[in-house]
């Protein structure tokens, strides 16, 4: 079974898509893809898609959910050439064994296909480990890879209860942390020039992201562009102010003030200077895997 998630919701068997048009199969099958291969239990299925409290045929509803889920895996099974019986074949590829009733529960089988959100993390801890080892292009290696399996917000076009959501904000943690990580990688290897437009886009979209904004500072300062690197700055504290009444953080006042201090020297040096490590966003850790709420 191939399940895509960073992006909109995707689940194959045999390469014939499962996913349900109808919003309530559709959220159910979102909500097993976010456990996959785990049991799921009913009280957690029911309380994803009746918040506000379940309604008295909620069972006989789940079920029904369930029936026209196995019912397209059953069509996916019969419709792929390579789902014909042939040497190996058992009744283990059957709708009931892929979506598996379990006491309690329900769990979605996916037969050890491929997963996005594992392997995000995957390379994400990959990219982790050589941040950590000091292999800055390695880092920047498998971290870029992780980000590249994005193609979109996760569980895009589902309608998303409570536990939904959670999963959504820890995979969008997950992604600001690894960017966080790629970010300072690439400036470590000095490619700060060609990270100021992309960064620029960045700090647009999280308008009160520290690091995103810290690490933008960086590259304009490493560019001589003290001004540019100001106004972000500002800009920063205006959405803070707005948002939460907070200040930046001391490490940005630290920064902001390294920036002036430069500036009002007018010192242009033939080479990037090195930002003191006090500038630098402390480095953020992936959300661990299977951490739904």
């Amino acid at each position: 079974m191939d399940v895509r998630i960073l992006g909109g919701l995707s689940v194959r068997e045999h390469g014939v898509s499962i996913t349900p048009t109808a919003a309530a199969p559709r959220q159910l099958l979102a909500l097993l893809t976010a456990s996959a291969d785990q049991v799921v239990p009913v009280t957690v299925l029911t309380e994803e898609l009746w918040p506000s409290g379940a309604p008295r045929a909620a069972r006989a509803e789940l079920q029904a959910h369930i029936a026209e889920l196995r019912i397209l895996i059953t069509g996916a099974l019969r419709g792929a050439p390579s789902a014909e019986p042939g040497p190996g074949w058992s009744d283990r590829r059957t709708a009931d064994a892929i979506l598996v009733s379990q006491p309690g529960g329900y769990r979605l089988d996916t037969g050890g296909g491929t997963n996005d959100v594992r392997q995000f993390e995957r390379a994400a801890g990959a990219g982790y480990r050589a941040m950590e080892a000091g292999d800055l292009d390695r880092a920047a290696l498998r971290l870029g890879e992780a980000l590249a399996l994005w193609r979109g917000e996760p569980y895009a076009g589902v309608a998303a209860g409570p536990r939904l959501r959670r999963e959504v904000e820890r995979l969008e943690t997950s992604r600001l942390s690894v960017l966080d990580q790629w970010v300072e990688a690439q400036l470590g290897l000095g490619r700060h020039a060609e990270l100021v437009s992309e960064l620029s886009g960045l700090v647009a979209r999280y308008r009160t992201n520290e690091p995103l904004h810290a690490h933008y500072m960086v590259a304009l300062l490493r560019c001589g562009q003290y001004d540019e690197a100001l106004t972000v700055y500002e800009r920063l504290r205006a959405a803070l102010k707005g948002e939460s009444g907070m200040e930046p953080s001391a490490r940005l006042r630290r920064l902001q003030r390294s920036v002036l201090a430069v500036r009002d020297t007018e010192v242009r040096p033939l080479y990037a200077p090195r930002i003191p490590a006090q500038f630098s966003p402390a480095r953020a850790r992936l959300v661990p895997a299977g951490s739904v709420g």
